[in-house]
């Protein structure tokens, strides 16, 4: 924590942030972190009190986060559109403190429950002062969980500073991926560059006005800008890197933008809310294929899945059984094909669909799909069939009107040519809505949010 407040003091004309077009310099952060410290002071915020925060990027927002995690608190950041409710998270984390940032009111709303936490996890930091971060699973099979991290662990692979970059955090706070986005900027005294809007007019325009170097999102969202054609109506010629993350990426998406951008890096992210965001390298810009690893982290494919150990690793989950075994290695589900050093990680195996007794990653089809003239995007599931058992249903978003019945033909036709005859789609659904929910990441049910 002291060597961020160090660095920060070191550069005070540094632009940290551009928030709503505000400049705001490591000087100012460092003063709102002070000020920040005072008020936490003043409300009465003690040490070892789990606090629950809403709200999005601000340099407002991280001062006070940077705030409570040298107060010696456990900080569990929610935004306006996470998943998990309020009351839930409150239950969970046992939460001392709810505070609401309102940014429309510019004011900070503190609520305290007078709460001390019992679990022994999170007691294993509070009982020594120390800080954490208390994440969420996204709940959607069940109860969320509540993923423990010790800062001070989580934040040592920032110490050693990197080129300072101008970047846009895209991910939301509430996910790990944002808090790394975020700490990785500001610890090598770059500039974060904040967004309300994420829809593709309002990022490419965010990018023009304040020459974004760095863009971190999601395939779905590269996805939406590719179809947008939004590159030939934005100056986006700042851009040095694209990250991508979070769920698998179409190569026809991939081999798209790096026609589009051929001066770009293309960068495929990998990292878990449990283990931390791992060093990365993409083969070439068009490649699925990824090298991940980096100093803190091991990895190993056992029986095709990927077997990570970390030393950012997560003190465990506040609500659930410890998933990692005994020397300390988790198994992440994801299944993957190895060459080398290399990997191409095909999905989940919860994503796996079970089609007459063989098994179809929604990917494989999608990525047909979505190759095809009229589909602006592809959400592959399974179905229940009375009749047949499970099939498979494409649902597609067009980007003209075209008769269901020709959609499907083609669709069919398509993967028929490529695919094994149970892998392609029994039944196709024109979607009136999008396949990505807010965090822009594709919803594979039949209604997508």
């Amino acid at each position: 924590m002291d060597f961020l407040l160090d660095r920060f003091a070191s550069s005070p004309d540094r632009v940290a942030f551009i928030d709503d077009d505000r400049e705001f310099t490591y000087g100012e952060l460092a003063g709102a972190v002070a000020r920040s410290r005072e008020r936490i002071e003043r409300e009465g915020i003690r040490r070892g009190d789990v606090v629950v925060t809403v709200g999005d990027y601000s340099p407002e927002m991280f001062a006070f986060m940077l705030a409570l995690v040298h107060n010696g608190n456990v900080l569990a950041p929610l935004t306006r559109e996470s998943v998990v409710e309020r009351d839930v998270v409150m239950q969970i984390a046992e939460a001392g403190w709810f505070v609401d940032f309102r940014p429309e009111l510019e004011e900070i709303a503190f609520e305290a429950t007078g709460r001390r936490p019992e679990n022994a996890l999170t007691r294993s930091l509070t009982d020594r002062g120390a800080a954490g971060l208390l994440l969420f699973s996204s709940g959607s099979t069940g109860t969320p969980k509540g993923i423990l991290h010790e800062w001070d662990r989580m934040v040592r692979k920032f110490e050693q500073p990197r080129k300072a970059i101008v970047a846009i955090c895209f991910l939301m706070l509430d996910h790990f991926g944002g808090i790394n986005t975020l700490l990785s900027i500001t610890s090598s005294l770059g500039t974060v560059v904040t967004v309300r809007d994420r829809t593709v007019e309002s990022i490419c325009a965010t990018i023009e006005r304040h020459r974004v170097e760095v863009l971190p999102t999601t395939p779905s969202f590269l996805n939406l800008l590719v179809r947008a054609g939004a590159h030939e109506r934005f100056d986006l010629s700042s851009l040095q890197v694209i990250t991508y993350g979070t769920e698998v990426m179409p190569q026809a998406t991939l081999e798209r933008l790096a026609q589009i951008f051929p001066g770009v890096k293309l960068q495929q992210t990998y990292g878990l809310s449990e283990l931390g965001v791992l060093r990365s390298k993409s083969r070439d810009d068009g490649s699925l294929w990824v090298r991940i690893g980096g100093a803190g982290f091991a990895t190993k494919v056992v029986d095709d899945i990927l077997w990570i150990k970390s030393d950012y690793a997560m003190l465990g989950y506040l609500n659930a059984p410890s998933p990692f075994d005994a020397e300390g290695w988790f198994n992440t589900e994801d299944r993957v094909e190895v060459d080398g050093d290399w990997m191409r990680i095909l999905g989940r195996v919860t994503d796996l669909m079970n089609i007459g007794g063989q098994k179809v990653y929604p990917a494989e089809v999608e990525d047909v799909i979505i190759e095809l003239d009229n589909v602006a995007d592809v959400a592959v599931y399974a179905e229940q069939n009375a009749l047949i058992g499970a099939i498979v249903v494409a649902r597609v978003v067009t980007e003209r009107p075209e008769p269901r019945g020709e959609l499907k033909k083609r669709i069919r036709a398509a993967c028929a040519e490529r695919l094994a005859a149970f892998k392609v789609p029994a039944k196709v659904v024109v979607a009136d809505e999008p396949l990505y929910s807010s965090r822009h990441k594709k919803q594979r049910r039949p209604e997508a949010v």
